[in-house]
């Protein structure tokens, strides 16, 4: 650069006046390496975008600082929300979408025992369950899952071509085989007749169950299913298209079983995943 131009069309002169810098504090500027802050930053941002794509783009600022924490950059929450903001990241938005279960049947309904008191003391004392649905290019694929309120983990889920009875009693086998709960977990679910159900109520008596249903048209009476279901479409389903229903398939089984149980942080439980939440629970009951 000459002494009279610079890159913005007006003499060094003029400018360095109006700013009231001399011309040796400009050159000294322009030679001055940044500082231990800057590159710190520098070096953040790096981290913040690995680990935004890393969490699937659905972890907001504060939500990714132990996940920073835990890769060595302890950085405080402030300083995270302003980097992320200056690297302009968003999360994924979300959706509105649809109930697909039919509580208009002449089966049995059973009690309300959960009443929204989400609050088990221990796992398999209380598990959730519901049934959704992916589109795909060969028609919907329907997935029946089964949520421990206290741990957060998904223990069991099946998918099919058809919304029935033997599709929700899969999931359940799946969650027992699983977990061994012992005799009077509460097992809630709406009113769907997939749930009340004949064969589907015998199976839950048959391993000492207690059945519970939400109020009809309650949503928030399964509040931690729908929850699950908010996280599974707004981080994965509505970002993807699927060609066949083994594609959909493939990707629900990741996402659940890699990703949402044994990586997801979750704020309920002091942003650890599922799966060391259910570890350190363990070595504490056993320590105890």
């Amino acid at each position: 650069m000459s002494l009279t131009a610079t890159p913005f069309g007006y003499p060094l002169g003029l400018l360095c006046r109006v700013f009231d810098v001399s011309r040796s504090g400009f050159y000294a500027a322009l030679e001055r390496q940044p500082s231990q802050r800057a590159q710190d930053d520098e070096r953040l941002k790096v981290a913040i975008k690995a680990a935004h794509i890393q969490t699937r783009e659905t972890y907001g600022p504060l939500r990714l600082q132990p996940e920073l924490v835990s890769q060595g950059f302890n950085a405080g929450r402030d300083r995270i929300v302003r980097l992320w903001r200056e690297l302009g990241l968003r999360c994924k938005q979300k959706r509105k979408f649809k109930a697909t279960t039919n509580s208009n049947h002449a089966f049995p309904v059973a009690p309300n025992l959960l009443e929204q008191r989400f609050t088990p003391v221990r796992p398999n004392e209380a598990w959730v369950s519901d049934i959704t649905y992916v589109p795909t290019e060969q028609g919907w694929l329907y997935l029946a899952g089964i949520k421990d309120v206290f741990t957060c983990e998904m223990v069991g889920y099946a998918t099919g071509a058809r919304m029935t009875q033997e599709l929700t009693a899969q999931a359940l086998w799946r969650a027992v085989r699983s977990k061994r709960p012992a005799q009077g977990l509460i097992l809630h679910s709406d009113r769907g007749s997939q749930y009340c159900a004949d064969d589907y109520r015998a199976l839950v008596a048959q391993f000492g169950m207690r059945a519970s249903m939400s109020r009809k048209g309650n949503c928030y009476d399964n509040a931690p299913m729908e929850s699950f279901w908010g996280s599974l479409k707004n981080e994965m389903i509505h970002h993807q298209k699927y060609a066949t229903r083994a594609n959909a398939e493939s990707a629900i089984k990741e996402y659940i079983e890699i990703f949402y149980n044994r990586q997801r942080r979750h704020s309920r439980l002091g942003y650890v995943s599922p799966a060391s939440f259910a570890q350190s629970f363990r070595k504490q009951a056993l320590a105890a």
